[in-house]
């Protein structure tokens, strides 16, 4: 998931000056999201003038062959460039800094659950803005292998209930490895309620998902899931 960090990018701090302003995307008021969606515009822009810029240092310095030309300055800067513009996009920014030691230690954690609830709180506005499927799927699965404490463990269990509530999106079903990483009463109580819920939707998904937890065997594949649309049962 992760290229050359930009400068800073492995820094907590670093991540929270260049995207404090993306928390305003889950935002309960439309004008807050708004504002956020207009800070987005901007930074994707400069990924654009910046990867722009690169493709050109590029070009000028493919004469000298590939190792004599990644050492060029010029190249050089345009790539720094690039990667300190896209440390300050989403999803960009979860592209360029690697996971490395356990995920809760990961100074992009914040992030890269902030980009799952935007997607599981306000759908549309993600998907017209920022709709990136694979990144949403390396994310949960990152997220569902790795070890949780306590906290973590909570804000995963509330990604599962948001996403139950709703009308199946792609890669939706990746929440079921979320939901069988952290399998326990707060998860299945959660997905109780939804099941006896007056939301159709969500009565089927969380039968669905008890369904899985209850069966570890039953591999969570498109075939299995398809076959459950066809005939839930009662």
């Amino acid at each position: 998931m992760a290229k050359v960090a930009g400068s800073g990018a492995d820094d907590t701090q670093g991540w929270a000056r260049r995207l404090a302003w993306a928390h305003d995307l889950i935002a309960p008021e439309a004008a807050e999201r708004a504002a956020a969606l207009v800070r987005l515009a901007g930074a994707r822009a400069e990924v654009r003038s910046a990867r722009a810029r690169f493709n050109r240092a590029w070009r000028l310095t493919s004469p000298l062959g590939h190792e004599a030309q990644y050492r060029d300055p010029v190249l050089v800067a345009a790539l720094e460039a690039c990667g300190e513009a896209e440390s300050r996009c989403l999803p960009e920014a979860l592209w360029r800094t690697p996971i490395s030691g356990g995920v809760e230690t990961w100074p992009g954690l914040p992030f890269a659950l902030l980009f799952l609830e935007w997607e599981a709180r306000f759908p549309q506005e993600w998907t017209q803005h920022a709709k990136a499927w694979g990144t949403k799927q390396a994310l949960i699965r990152r997220l569902a292998a790795s070890e949780h404490g306590e906290a973590l463990e909570g804000k995963l269990v509330d990604l599962v209930d948001l996403v139950v509530q709703r009308a199946y999106r792609c890669k939706d079903r990746e929440y079921v490895r979320l939901a069988r990483a952290v399998d326990g009463a707060d998860v299945r109580g959660r997905l109780d309620r939804a099941r006896h819920s007056d939301n159709p939707w969500a009565q089927l998904h969380a039968r669905y998902v008890l369904r899985l937890l209850d069966h570890p065997e039953i591999p969570n594949t498109r075939h299995v899931w398809r076959t459950w649309l066809a005939d839930p049962g009662p």
